[in-house]
């Protein structure tokens, strides 16, 4: 068995994924998104992998290797359906509302008029997000119609994709923290408390991870949202709400964790990678079925079966 593991920058996450691999004494390599020119008329590059951790930070390059992997017949963790989800925040909570999973009052605008009024209805503060993005860049809270209008006509000044869609959602007075758990296919790892000062309690911008104890309703939760955005590993974030109720705030297919290692004793990355041997072997048993239904029928691969012979 043999892995690879697709990466944007070697960071503490990605150290402590390749001792994961060395310590099972599994072979992988560790593959630098920028060196990884894709033929799409050649070879299968990636046949030798029996299964592909993707790293990626760019969400662009993380859809298009993972589609282009699956194309190949390449298990890769998170798959591409999951990582589409994930990048967008609209697909995302669209996923979570079809799937009855708890999460904050959401409108999306169109326009900055449509924004203004949907912030009217749903009553200041709320919390203006891009529908692509992570580590809490871009989050505005807007608290009066001054303020909206202030920042709307910013981002439509800006102009671009990212800018010309408004996602709303109401602010949750959080009791200065959120949660945040990691699941690998039907396991919760962990879940961790992130403290912050600041009403952006990411650890990307200085939040503060504790430990937080796996309830049943945090594992229900975090098994729900993720597989309502496709499965893999992802991680969930979770707000708390003044009467105590959980919501689903957003999921993100390439989670890091350095501030989970610090807060918890759990091994993090060896059971990504464990999870990660599982798809593989998975794909190994589903790759020997299809090949062997196929040669029973007398179907080469890429090729459908010749028609019969029509009778004389």
């Amino acid at each position: 068995m043999k892995m690879a593991v697709l990466y944007s920058r070697v960071r503490v996450e990605e150290k402590a994924l390749f001792a994961a691999f060395q310590k099972r004494a599994l072979p992988f390599d560790a593959l630098h998104v920028d060196e990884l020119p894709l033929d799409l008329n050649g070879r299968n590059t990636f046949s030798q992998y029996d299964a592909v951790l993707c790293r990626c930070l760019s969400h662009l390059q993380a859809s298009y290797l993972t589609r282009w992997l699956e194309v190949q017949g390449v298990p890769v963790v998170s798959p591409h359906h999951t990582v589409v989800t994930c990048g967008d925040k609209l697909l995302t909570s669209t996923v979570l509302r079809e799937a009855g999973i708890p999460m904050p009052r959401t409108r999306v605008a169109l326009s900055r008029e449509a924004a203004i009024q949907a912030m009217e209805e749903m009553g200041y503060p709320v919390v203006l997000k891009p529908l692509l993005g992570s580590w809490g860049r871009l989050l505005a809270r807007i608290n009066d119609r001054d303020a909206a209008e202030a920042v709307l006509e910013h981002k439509t000044t800006l102009g671009g994709y990212e800018h010309s869609v408004f996602y709303i959602q109401e602010y949750v007075n959080k009791p200065g923290r959120d949660i945040r758990s990691l699941v690998a296919g039907n396991e919760v790892v962990y879940a961790v408390y992130r403290y912050a000062e600041h009403w952006i309690t990411n650890t990307a911008r200085g939040g503060q991870a504790q430990p937080c104890p796996l309830t049943t309703e945090v594992q229900q939760l975090s098994l729900a949202a993720a597989r309502a955005v496709g499965g893999g590993i992802v991680a969930v974030d979770l707000l708390e709400t003044a009467d105590g109720a959980l919501l689903v705030n957003e999921v993100n297919h390439t989670p890091e964790f350095h501030g989970a290692m610090e807060a918890t004793h759990v091994d993090i990355a060896g059971s990504m990678v464990d999870y990660l041997i599982q798809v593989a072997a998975k794909g190994a048993r589903r790759k020997h079925v299809t090949h062997v239904d196929r040669r029973s029928i007398g179907v080469r691969w890429g090729r459908a079966p010749a028609a019969a012979a029509s009778p004389s």
